[in-house]
């Protein structure tokens, strides 16, 4: 479900150039992490640019509800805290797996995923921001529907 692009003009023309600050951050948290020996996924999450650029979403995201900006603003947090999600998880599953030594080639395998995902992720918001189109939003979580229990037979 994307949500319906306004135009331009609609929205804050400094909240734009400030959306592609913020996309221009995580790109150089990206970019220290391919010319360091550090993998991007870890640079992107533990880096000064991404921190900054995850603080100045959260500050001026109330500006950006109900605008298309919202959507990549909501892209850009989600990428932030996923990244650490999947760092989390492959320092979970690659660290008991280090006694055996695959645990290594886990953990590389596991970042270099997770850093492709963010730079796709980066470059796919940063581009659409360039055109001036939403981010597509996730589905919302079908809620269960409660059933009232059967009555016992008599």
């Amino acid at each position: 479900m994307e949500p319906e692009a306004n135009s331009a003009l609609s929205v804050n023309r400094g909240l734009i150039e400030y959306t592609h600050w913020i996309y221009g951050l995580h790109a150089l948290s990206v970019l220290i992490g391919l010319l360091t020996a550090r993998a991007v996924a870890v640079r992107f999450a533990f880096g000064l640019p991404s921190i900054i650029a995850v603080i100045m979403n959260y500050a001026r995201r109330s500006e950006a509800r109900g605008s298309w900006l919202e959507s990549h603003f909501r892209w850009q947090i989600r990428t932030f805290w996923f990244t650490w999600l999947w760092i989390l998880i492959t320092s979970i599953l690659a660290t008991p797996l280090l006694i055996v030594g695959i645990g290594f080639l886990l953990a590389i395998l596991g970042f270099a995923i997770t850093g492709l995902w963010v730079i796709y992720r980066v470059a796919r918001g940063w581009l659409a921001l360039r055109e001036g189109r939403p981010m597509p939003m996730p589905m919302p979580m079908p809620m269960p529907i409660a059933t009232p229990p059967t009555p016992p037979p008599l």
